[in-house]
Protein backbone atom coordinates (compact mmCIF):
# COMPACT_ATOMS: atom_id res chain seq x y z
CA UNK A 1 0.00 0.00 0.00
CA UNK A 2 0.95 3.61 -0.86
CA UNK A 3 0.61 5.53 2.19
CA UNK A 4 1.44 9.13 2.46
CA UNK A 5 1.45 11.10 6.04
CA UNK A 6 1.28 14.50 6.40
CA UNK A 7 2.62 16.65 9.12
CA UNK A 8 3.73 20.16 10.84
CA UNK A 9 6.52 18.21 12.54
CA UNK A 10 8.25 14.66 13.27
CA UNK A 11 11.38 14.08 15.11
CA UNK A 12 14.03 13.83 14.92
CA UNK A 13 13.81 16.73 12.10
CA UNK A 14 11.27 18.73 14.49
CA UNK A 15 9.25 18.50 17.68
CA UNK A 16 7.31 20.42 20.15
CA UNK A 17 5.36 18.11 21.48
CA UNK A 18 3.26 14.24 21.14
CA UNK A 19 2.75 14.92 17.29
CA UNK A 20 6.45 14.70 16.95
CA UNK A 21 7.25 11.43 18.35
CA UNK A 22 4.40 9.90 16.78
CA UNK A 23 5.48 11.32 13.24
CA UNK A 24 9.03 9.65 13.91
CA UNK A 25 7.20 6.41 15.02
CA UNK A 26 4.35 5.51 13.07
CA UNK A 27 5.56 6.18 9.70
CA UNK A 28 8.45 3.57 10.25
CA UNK A 29 6.54 1.34 12.16
CA UNK A 30 4.13 0.90 8.95
CA UNK A 31 7.02 0.83 6.69
CA UNK A 32 8.04 -2.28 8.14
CA UNK A 33 4.61 -3.67 7.41
CA UNK A 34 5.87 -5.97 4.44
CA UNK A 35 4.41 -4.27 0.69
CA UNK A 36 3.72 -0.55 1.94
CA UNK A 37 5.46 2.13 0.57
CA UNK A 38 5.68 5.33 3.27
CA UNK A 39 6.60 9.14 2.28
CA UNK A 40 6.49 11.91 5.33
CA UNK A 41 5.71 15.39 4.36
CA UNK A 42 6.97 18.17 6.42
CA UNK A 43 8.17 21.52 6.33
CA UNK A 44 11.63 22.52 6.11
CA UNK A 45 12.06 25.02 8.83
CA UNK A 46 15.15 26.97 9.15
CA UNK A 47 16.25 24.42 12.51
CA UNK A 48 15.92 21.42 9.29
CA UNK A 49 17.46 23.23 6.74
CA UNK A 50 20.78 24.38 8.91
CA UNK A 51 21.20 21.03 10.28
CA UNK A 52 23.90 19.20 8.36
CA UNK A 53 23.32 16.02 9.62
CA UNK A 54 20.25 15.72 6.97
CA UNK A 55 21.55 15.75 3.40
CA UNK A 56 18.97 16.49 0.93
CA UNK A 57 18.30 16.90 -2.67
CA UNK A 58 15.52 18.74 -4.57
CA UNK A 59 13.64 17.07 -6.86
CA UNK A 60 11.07 19.71 -7.56
CA UNK A 61 9.65 22.84 -7.86
CA UNK A 62 6.36 24.62 -8.52
CA UNK A 63 4.05 27.17 -7.48
CA UNK A 64 1.41 27.00 -4.79
CA UNK A 65 -1.95 28.68 -5.42
CA UNK A 66 -3.18 30.24 -2.16
CA UNK A 67 -6.43 32.51 -3.02
CA UNK A 68 -5.12 35.49 -4.97
CA UNK A 69 -1.33 34.32 -4.55
CA UNK A 70 0.82 32.22 -5.89
CA UNK A 71 3.60 30.60 -3.84
CA UNK A 72 7.11 29.27 -4.85
CA UNK A 73 7.69 25.80 -3.67
CA UNK A 74 10.47 23.33 -3.56
CA UNK A 75 10.69 19.08 -2.56
CA UNK A 76 13.77 18.42 -1.33
CA UNK A 77 14.25 14.71 -0.92
CA UNK A 78 16.25 13.36 2.25
CA UNK A 79 18.47 11.00 1.28
CA UNK A 80 20.18 9.41 4.46
CA UNK A 81 16.88 8.06 6.44
CA UNK A 82 17.95 4.21 6.23
CA UNK A 83 14.17 2.64 7.68
CA UNK A 84 11.95 2.52 4.98
CA UNK A 85 10.39 6.05 4.95
CA UNK A 86 11.10 8.05 2.63
CA UNK A 87 10.88 12.33 3.85
CA UNK A 88 10.08 15.10 1.77
CA UNK A 89 10.52 18.42 3.28
CA UNK A 90 8.30 21.32 1.39
CA UNK A 91 10.82 24.49 1.47
CA UNK A 92 9.94 28.23 1.14
CA UNK A 93 11.91 30.33 2.33
CA UNK A 94 9.12 33.17 3.52
CA UNK A 95 7.11 30.88 5.57
CA UNK A 96 9.63 28.13 7.05
CA UNK A 97 12.87 29.13 6.09
CA UNK A 98 14.01 32.48 7.30
CA UNK A 99 11.62 31.56 10.61
CA UNK A 100 14.21 30.77 13.48
CA UNK A 101 12.28 30.58 16.42
CA UNK A 102 9.68 27.90 17.78
CA UNK A 103 7.38 26.11 14.91
CA UNK A 104 3.96 28.02 16.58
CA UNK A 105 3.05 31.09 17.52
CA UNK A 106 3.39 33.26 14.19
CA UNK A 107 0.20 35.44 13.45
CA UNK A 108 0.25 33.72 9.85
CA UNK A 109 0.58 30.35 11.07
CA UNK A 110 -2.97 29.68 9.54
CA UNK A 111 -1.84 30.95 6.21
CA UNK A 112 1.75 28.83 6.58
CA UNK A 113 0.18 26.21 6.78
CA UNK A 114 -2.65 26.59 4.26
CA UNK A 115 0.21 26.94 2.21
CA UNK A 116 1.58 23.48 3.57
CA UNK A 117 -1.48 21.76 3.48
CA UNK A 118 -2.29 22.00 -0.77
CA UNK A 119 1.96 21.90 -1.46
CA UNK A 120 1.41 18.69 -0.17
CA UNK A 121 -0.89 17.83 -2.81
CA UNK A 122 0.96 19.85 -5.13
CA UNK A 123 4.34 17.40 -4.03
CA UNK A 124 2.77 14.73 -5.02
CA UNK A 125 1.27 15.39 -8.27
CA UNK A 126 4.42 17.12 -9.33
CA UNK A 127 6.52 13.71 -7.75
CA UNK A 128 3.97 11.27 -9.27
CA UNK A 129 3.40 9.52 -6.19
CA UNK A 130 0.11 8.25 -6.03
CA UNK A 131 -1.23 7.33 -2.52
CA UNK A 132 -3.44 5.28 -1.75
CA UNK A 133 -4.03 6.68 1.56
CA UNK A 134 -3.07 10.12 2.55
CA UNK A 135 -3.01 10.44 6.47
CA UNK A 136 -3.13 13.95 8.01
CA UNK A 137 -2.49 15.35 11.40
CA UNK A 138 -3.84 18.07 13.43
CA UNK A 139 -5.59 21.64 12.32
CA UNK A 140 -1.97 21.88 10.39
CA UNK A 141 -3.02 19.42 7.51
CA UNK A 142 -6.58 19.53 8.50
CA UNK A 143 -7.47 21.84 4.73
CA UNK A 144 -6.05 18.17 2.96
CA UNK A 145 -9.25 16.53 2.81
CA UNK A 146 -11.31 19.30 1.67
CA UNK A 147 -8.56 20.11 -1.04
CA UNK A 148 -8.19 16.80 -2.21
CA UNK A 149 -11.85 16.15 -2.67
CA UNK A 150 -12.58 19.79 -4.47
CA UNK A 151 -9.79 20.81 -6.16
CA UNK A 152 -7.57 17.50 -6.37
CA UNK A 153 -9.97 15.03 -7.17
CA UNK A 154 -9.26 14.01 -10.25
CA UNK A 155 -5.60 13.61 -10.00
CA UNK A 156 -5.92 11.58 -7.26
CA UNK A 157 -9.36 9.65 -8.18
CA UNK A 158 -8.26 7.02 -5.88
CA UNK A 159 -7.22 8.34 -2.74
CA UNK A 160 -8.69 8.10 0.39
CA UNK A 161 -7.66 10.35 3.07
CA UNK A 162 -7.59 9.88 7.35
CA UNK A 163 -7.52 12.99 9.64
CA UNK A 164 -6.15 12.29 13.26
CA UNK A 165 -6.60 14.17 16.00
CA UNK A 166 -3.85 14.87 18.19
CA UNK A 167 -4.48 17.80 20.59
CA UNK A 168 -8.63 19.15 19.59
CA UNK A 169 -8.00 22.02 21.86
CA UNK A 170 -6.09 23.69 18.83
CA UNK A 171 -8.70 23.76 15.89
CA UNK A 172 -7.39 26.16 13.67
CA UNK A 173 -9.78 29.17 13.81
CA UNK A 174 -9.54 32.13 11.27
CA UNK A 175 -12.17 35.27 10.40
CA UNK A 176 -14.63 34.61 7.85
CA UNK A 177 -12.13 36.23 5.09
CA UNK A 178 -9.26 33.45 5.02
CA UNK A 179 -12.02 31.19 3.27
CA UNK A 180 -11.84 33.09 0.00
CA UNK A 181 -8.62 35.30 0.58
CA UNK A 182 -6.35 32.01 1.82
CA UNK A 183 -7.41 28.69 0.96
CA UNK A 184 -9.23 29.58 -2.01
CA UNK A 185 -11.73 26.41 -2.32
CA UNK A 186 -14.85 26.38 -4.41
CA UNK A 187 -18.15 27.99 -2.27
CA UNK A 188 -19.89 25.03 -1.93
CA UNK A 189 -17.64 24.25 0.92
CA UNK A 190 -17.78 27.28 2.80
CA UNK A 191 -20.56 25.81 5.39
CA UNK A 192 -18.38 22.71 5.63
CA UNK A 193 -15.71 25.24 7.22
CA UNK A 194 -17.82 28.01 9.05
CA UNK A 195 -18.11 27.64 12.37
CA UNK A 196 -19.56 30.60 14.54
CA UNK A 197 -19.23 32.48 11.30
CA UNK A 198 -16.02 31.90 11.34
CA UNK A 199 -13.42 29.04 9.28
CA UNK A 200 -12.68 26.22 11.34
CA UNK A 201 -10.49 24.18 9.69
CA UNK A 202 -10.48 21.29 12.14
CA UNK A 203 -14.05 21.20 11.46
CA UNK A 204 -13.50 21.20 7.59
CA UNK A 205 -11.77 18.19 8.01
CA UNK A 206 -13.97 15.83 10.05
CA UNK A 207 -16.57 16.57 7.65
CA UNK A 208 -15.00 15.82 4.55
CA UNK A 209 -12.27 12.96 5.54
CA UNK A 210 -13.44 9.14 4.48
CA UNK A 211 -12.42 8.40 8.30
CA UNK A 212 -11.36 10.22 11.96
CA UNK A 213 -9.16 9.16 13.98
CA UNK A 214 -8.02 10.47 17.57
CA UNK A 215 -5.37 8.66 20.07
CA UNK A 216 -6.78 6.55 22.45
CA UNK A 217 -10.36 4.35 22.20
CA UNK A 218 -11.53 6.23 25.23
CA UNK A 219 -10.61 9.90 24.23
CA UNK A 220 -12.38 9.51 20.96
CA UNK A 221 -15.84 8.29 22.77
CA UNK A 222 -14.70 11.65 25.27
CA UNK A 223 -14.89 13.41 22.45
CA UNK A 224 -19.11 13.03 21.89
CA UNK A 225 -19.16 15.04 24.87
CA UNK A 226 -19.03 18.70 25.37
CA UNK A 227 -16.45 18.79 28.31
CA UNK A 228 -13.52 17.24 26.28
CA UNK A 229 -14.55 18.52 22.50
CA UNK A 230 -13.91 22.30 23.21
CA UNK A 231 -16.95 23.01 20.75
CA UNK A 232 -16.98 20.11 18.30
CA UNK A 233 -18.83 17.62 20.10
CA UNK A 234 -21.67 18.18 17.58
CA UNK A 235 -19.71 17.81 14.66
CA UNK A 236 -18.56 14.70 16.49
CA UNK A 237 -21.43 13.25 17.23
CA UNK A 238 -22.72 13.80 13.68
CA UNK A 239 -19.74 11.97 12.22
CA UNK A 240 -19.19 9.45 15.15
CA UNK A 241 -19.52 6.53 12.16
CA UNK A 242 -16.20 7.30 10.65
CA UNK A 243 -14.62 8.16 14.34
CA UNK A 244 -12.52 5.52 15.56
CA UNK A 245 -9.56 5.94 18.84
CA UNK A 246 -5.96 3.79 18.23
CA UNK A 247 -3.81 4.20 21.39
CA UNK A 248 -0.11 5.26 20.59
CA UNK A 249 2.66 3.64 21.20
CA UNK A 250 5.87 4.19 22.36
CA UNK A 251 9.53 3.75 20.90
CA UNK A 252 10.60 0.80 22.60
CA UNK A 253 13.98 1.17 21.03
CA UNK A 254 15.21 4.86 22.68
CA UNK A 255 12.81 3.84 25.81
CA UNK A 256 14.39 0.59 26.93
CA UNK A 257 16.19 -0.01 30.44
CA UNK A 258 18.11 -2.84 28.88
CA UNK A 259 20.36 0.11 26.65
CA UNK A 260 19.42 3.59 27.45
CA UNK A 261 22.47 5.50 27.69
CA UNK A 262 21.34 7.99 30.23
CA UNK A 263 20.65 5.36 32.68
CA UNK A 264 23.60 4.10 35.34
CA UNK A 265 22.51 0.82 35.11
CA UNK A 266 20.60 -1.51 33.03
CA UNK A 267 17.99 -4.00 33.92
CA UNK A 268 15.20 -5.88 32.03
CA UNK A 269 11.50 -7.61 33.17
CA UNK A 270 13.18 -10.78 33.97
CA UNK A 271 15.97 -9.25 36.31
CA UNK A 272 15.36 -5.51 37.50
CA UNK A 273 15.05 -5.12 40.99
CA UNK A 274 19.00 -4.98 41.68
CA UNK A 275 19.32 -2.98 38.04
CA UNK A 276 16.28 -0.58 39.69
CA UNK A 277 17.79 -0.15 42.77
CA UNK A 278 21.17 1.07 41.70
CA UNK A 279 19.39 3.63 39.51
CA UNK A 280 17.29 4.97 42.68
CA UNK A 281 20.08 5.53 44.34
CA UNK A 282 22.10 7.42 41.50
CA UNK A 283 18.74 9.57 41.01
CA UNK A 284 18.72 9.98 44.55
CA UNK A 285 21.84 11.30 45.18
CA UNK A 286 21.62 13.56 41.71
CA UNK A 287 18.81 15.35 42.52
CA UNK A 288 19.63 15.93 45.98
CA UNK A 289 17.75 13.52 48.34
CA UNK A 290 18.40 11.10 50.77
CA UNK A 291 19.18 7.97 49.86
CA UNK A 292 17.25 5.72 51.58
CA UNK A 293 16.14 2.57 49.20
CA UNK A 294 13.44 1.52 50.77
CA UNK A 295 11.51 5.26 51.16
CA UNK A 296 8.92 5.23 48.14
CA UNK A 297 10.30 7.26 44.86
CA UNK A 298 6.77 9.02 43.44
CA UNK A 299 7.78 11.35 40.42
CA UNK A 300 6.59 13.11 37.47
CA UNK A 301 7.89 14.58 34.37
CA UNK A 302 5.09 16.64 32.60
CA UNK A 303 5.01 19.86 31.50
CA UNK A 304 3.85 22.51 34.19
CA UNK A 305 0.19 23.43 32.91
CA UNK A 306 -3.39 23.23 34.25
CA UNK A 307 -4.69 20.56 32.28
CA UNK A 308 -2.14 18.31 33.40
CA UNK A 309 -4.03 17.76 36.96
CA UNK A 310 -1.25 19.60 38.96
CA UNK A 311 -4.03 21.75 40.91
CA UNK A 312 -4.60 18.37 42.56
CA UNK A 313 -1.10 17.68 43.29
CA UNK A 314 -0.52 21.01 45.12
CA UNK A 315 -3.72 20.91 47.15
CA UNK A 316 -2.53 17.68 48.68
CA UNK A 317 0.84 17.77 48.39
CA UNK A 318 1.54 19.07 52.20
CA UNK A 319 -0.62 16.77 53.47
CA UNK A 320 0.89 13.97 51.56
CA UNK A 321 4.35 14.32 52.94
CA UNK A 322 3.42 15.06 56.29
CA UNK A 323 0.97 11.99 56.26
CA UNK A 324 3.82 9.61 54.42
CA UNK A 325 7.08 8.49 54.71
CA UNK A 326 7.86 9.35 50.77
CA UNK A 327 9.85 11.27 48.29
CA UNK A 328 8.68 13.42 45.24
CA UNK A 329 10.32 14.42 42.61
CA UNK A 330 9.08 16.91 39.66
CA UNK A 331 10.78 17.59 36.37
CA UNK A 332 9.23 20.02 34.33
CA UNK A 333 8.57 23.68 33.21
CA UNK A 334 5.34 25.90 32.48
CA UNK A 335 3.51 27.99 34.42
CA UNK A 336 4.63 30.42 37.00
CA UNK A 337 2.57 29.09 39.55
CA UNK A 338 3.50 25.81 39.29
CA UNK A 339 6.99 26.57 38.99
CA UNK A 340 7.12 28.59 41.91
CA UNK A 341 5.23 26.16 44.18
CA UNK A 342 7.23 23.29 43.69
CA UNK A 343 10.26 25.26 44.30
CA UNK A 344 8.37 26.03 47.30
CA UNK A 345 7.22 22.85 48.18
CA UNK A 346 11.10 21.37 47.87
CA UNK A 347 12.55 24.66 50.62
CA UNK A 348 10.25 23.45 53.05
CA UNK A 349 10.61 19.55 52.62
CA UNK A 350 14.17 19.21 51.47
CA UNK A 351 14.53 15.40 52.91
CA UNK A 352 11.23 14.59 50.68
CA UNK A 353 10.84 16.57 47.79
CA UNK A 354 13.06 17.75 44.94
CA UNK A 355 12.00 19.87 42.00
CA UNK A 356 13.93 20.28 38.80
CA UNK A 357 12.24 22.79 36.82
CA UNK A 358 14.13 22.23 33.86
CA UNK A 359 13.94 20.39 30.15
CA UNK A 360 16.40 17.50 30.33
CA UNK A 361 15.85 15.20 28.37
CA UNK A 362 18.47 12.46 29.78
CA UNK A 363 17.42 13.32 33.49
CA UNK A 364 13.90 12.37 32.22
CA UNK A 365 14.89 9.06 31.45
CA UNK A 366 16.83 8.28 34.80
CA UNK A 367 13.16 9.38 36.79
CA UNK A 368 11.36 6.87 34.81
CA UNK A 369 13.83 4.32 35.65
CA UNK A 370 14.81 5.37 39.19
CA UNK A 371 10.89 6.39 40.41
CA UNK A 372 9.13 3.61 42.25
CA UNK A 373 5.37 5.40 41.45
CA UNK A 374 4.82 7.33 38.27
CA UNK A 375 1.95 10.44 39.08
CA UNK A 376 -0.22 10.96 36.32
CA UNK A 377 -3.76 13.13 37.10
CA UNK A 378 -3.95 14.97 33.91
CA UNK A 379 -7.70 16.45 33.98
CA UNK A 380 -7.84 15.39 30.48
CA UNK A 381 -5.27 12.85 28.40
CA UNK A 382 -5.79 12.45 24.71
CA UNK A 383 -3.33 9.05 24.75
CA UNK A 384 -0.25 10.52 26.87
CA UNK A 385 3.07 8.37 26.63
CA UNK A 386 4.59 9.35 29.91
CA UNK A 387 2.90 6.54 31.64
CA UNK A 388 3.81 4.31 28.96
CA UNK A 389 7.07 5.22 29.32
CA UNK A 390 7.15 4.78 33.55
CA UNK A 391 5.87 1.24 33.07
CA UNK A 392 8.72 0.67 30.76
CA UNK A 393 11.00 1.24 33.08
CA UNK A 394 9.46 -0.71 36.15
CA UNK A 395 7.40 2.38 37.16
CA UNK A 396 4.14 2.16 38.29
CA UNK A 397 1.71 4.23 37.10
CA UNK A 398 -1.18 6.38 39.39
CA UNK A 399 -3.43 8.11 36.85
CA UNK A 400 -6.89 9.86 36.53
CA UNK A 401 -8.85 7.37 34.32
CA UNK A 402 -9.28 9.73 31.50
CA UNK A 403 -8.56 9.38 27.53
CA UNK A 404 -5.21 7.37 26.63
CA UNK A 405 -4.57 6.80 30.58
CA UNK A 406 -7.60 4.58 31.28
CA UNK A 407 -6.41 2.60 28.42
CA UNK A 408 -3.02 2.22 28.87
CA UNK A 409 -3.78 1.76 32.99
CA UNK A 410 -5.78 -1.15 33.93
CA UNK A 411 -6.56 -0.52 37.73
CA UNK A 412 -5.15 -2.91 40.06
CA UNK A 413 -6.74 -4.23 43.39
CA UNK A 414 -5.08 -3.27 46.63
CA UNK A 415 -2.71 -6.45 46.08
CA UNK A 416 -1.43 -5.17 42.58
CA UNK A 417 -3.55 -7.41 41.15
CA UNK A 418 -5.62 -7.93 37.94
CA UNK A 419 -3.86 -4.58 36.07
CA UNK A 420 -0.73 -2.39 35.06
CA UNK A 421 -1.34 0.87 38.22
CA UNK A 422 -3.85 2.62 40.51
CA UNK A 423 -6.49 5.27 39.14
CA UNK A 424 -9.43 7.18 40.18
CA UNK A 425 -12.43 7.98 38.26
CA UNK A 426 -13.37 11.29 39.45
CA UNK A 427 -11.01 14.56 38.72
CA UNK A 428 -10.78 15.35 42.77
CA UNK A 429 -7.78 15.61 44.93
CA UNK A 430 -8.97 13.11 47.87
CA UNK A 431 -9.74 10.65 45.45
CA UNK A 432 -6.05 11.06 43.83
CA UNK A 433 -4.96 11.06 47.35
CA UNK A 434 -6.34 8.00 47.79
CA UNK A 435 -4.99 6.02 44.98
CA UNK A 436 -1.86 7.18 45.85
CA UNK A 437 -2.17 5.73 49.50
CA UNK A 438 -3.19 2.65 48.17
CA UNK A 439 -0.04 2.74 46.00
CA UNK A 440 1.93 2.72 48.94
CA UNK A 441 0.63 0.59 50.93
CA UNK A 442 1.28 -1.91 48.71
CA UNK A 443 5.01 -0.53 48.20
CA UNK A 444 5.40 -0.39 52.05
CA UNK A 445 3.97 -3.79 52.72
CA UNK A 446 3.35 -6.31 50.02
CA UNK A 447 6.74 -5.37 48.07
CA UNK A 448 6.11 -8.72 46.39
CA UNK A 449 3.08 -8.03 44.96
CA UNK A 450 4.35 -4.57 44.00
CA UNK A 451 7.20 -6.06 42.01
CA UNK A 452 4.50 -8.07 40.36
CA UNK A 453 3.50 -5.36 39.08
CA UNK A 454 6.47 -3.64 38.33
CA UNK A 455 7.40 -6.91 36.18
CA UNK A 456 3.73 -6.66 33.91
CA UNK A 457 4.41 -3.20 33.14
CA UNK A 458 7.76 -4.10 31.85
CA UNK A 459 6.31 -6.78 29.91
CA UNK A 460 3.32 -4.89 28.26
CA UNK A 461 3.83 -4.50 24.69
CA UNK A 462 3.69 -0.63 24.17
CA UNK A 463 5.62 -0.58 20.69
CA UNK A 464 3.91 0.70 17.97
CA UNK A 465 3.85 -2.45 16.15
CA UNK A 466 0.26 -2.58 17.72
CA UNK A 467 -1.28 0.08 16.34
CA UNK A 468 0.19 0.25 13.48
CA UNK A 469 -1.88 -2.71 12.62
CA UNK A 470 -4.89 -1.51 13.38
CA UNK A 471 -3.71 2.10 11.57
CA UNK A 472 -3.70 -0.34 8.57
CA UNK A 473 -7.27 -2.11 9.02
CA UNK A 474 -9.11 1.04 8.93
CA UNK A 475 -6.56 1.91 6.01
CA UNK A 476 -7.95 -1.30 4.07
CA UNK A 477 -11.63 -0.33 5.36
CA UNK A 478 -11.37 3.04 3.52
CA UNK A 479 -9.83 1.65 0.05
CA UNK A 480 -12.94 -1.19 0.19
CA UNK A 481 -15.34 1.86 -0.33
Amino acid sequence: MKIAICASEGAPYAKSGGLGDVMEALPAALARIEGNEVSLFLPYYHKIKTNTAYVTVKVAEFQVSLGWRRQYCAVMKLTNRSDGVQVYFLDNEYYFGGRTGAIYGDMDDGERFAFFSRGCLDAMAALNILPDVIQCNDWQTAPIPAYLKSLYYHQFPKTRVMFTIHNIEYQGWANAAFFDDVLGLPWEYRGTLDMNHSVNVMKGAIETADLVTTVSETYARELMYPYYAHGLDGILSNNAWKLSGITNGIDTNTFNPETDPALPAHFNAADFVEGKAACKAALQEEVGLPVKPDVPLMVMVTRLAGHKGLDLLCYIARRLLWEEDAQLLILGTGEPQYEHFFRDLAAQFPQQCAAKITFNLGLAARIYAGGDIYLMPSKSEPCGLSQMNAMRYGTVPVVHATGGLKDTVPPADENGQGGLGFTFQSYNADDFMASIKRCLNLYNYNRDGFRDLQRRGMETDFSWDVPAEKYMKLFHKMLSW
